[in-house]
């Protein structure tokens, strides 16, 4: 909750949160079907093996022609600044695929986190991140599995803080867990 010496979290950026299959990101396209000008899908998932370049090909037929396709597997904060304008709306998918893609790489996470937050507030239109709620099912068996699933729980804590509104997806319905 934001304090007395600080602004309210923008409202235009909102966070979906929900498990594997839950129907996150359909719910997070439809949140900026209303928009009357471009919607660019930001796209951090890397395209590595058959079945992934299959995932990807649905999500992109499900959204349709109205899309503009950047793909963004570490440059998020840098890509979000580029690309925001008046009256945009852009749609982020998936913050973990992004945070997999940094481990990966071996940067700093906090400092990435804090970058992307950052820009957060910066960003004009509307925006919309998704991301994968991994910390409700059993505590991993291996060190990176449990270090993956602290750094999306911090993920989504900060940039949950700084969205105006978070929706948790369960069974393809949607929860508003902040208006």
């Amino acid at each position: 909750m934001a304090g007395l010496d600080q602004a309210p979290p923008p409202a235009r950026i909102t966070l979906v949160l929900g498990g594997a299959r839950s129907g996150k990101s359909a719910h997070a396209e439809a949140l900026l079907d209303d928009c009357a000008g471009p919607r660019l899908y930001i796209a951090t998932a890397e395209a590595r093996d058959a079945e992934m370049e299959a995932r990807i090909a649905a999500h992109r037929a499900r959204r349709g022609p109205g899309w503009r396709t950047v793909e963004a597997p570490l440059a998020l904060a840098e890509t979000l600044e580029a690309e925001s304008r008046p009256g945009s709306a852009l749609l982020v998918d998936c913050l973990t695929l992004w945070l997999s893609n940094l481990m990966e790489a071996g940067r700093d996470i906090a400092a990435e986190t804090q970058r992307l937050v950052a820009c957060l507030g910066r960003l004009e239109g509307r925006t919309v991140l998704v991301s994968n709620e991994v910390g409700l099912g059993i505590v991993p068996e291996n060190a990176a599995a449990r270090t993956f699933r602290d750094h999306a729980g911090r993920l989504n804590q900060a940039v949950a803080q700084a969205a105006g509104r978070v929706v948790f997806v369960a069974a393809g319905l949607p929860m508003t867990l902040k208006p």
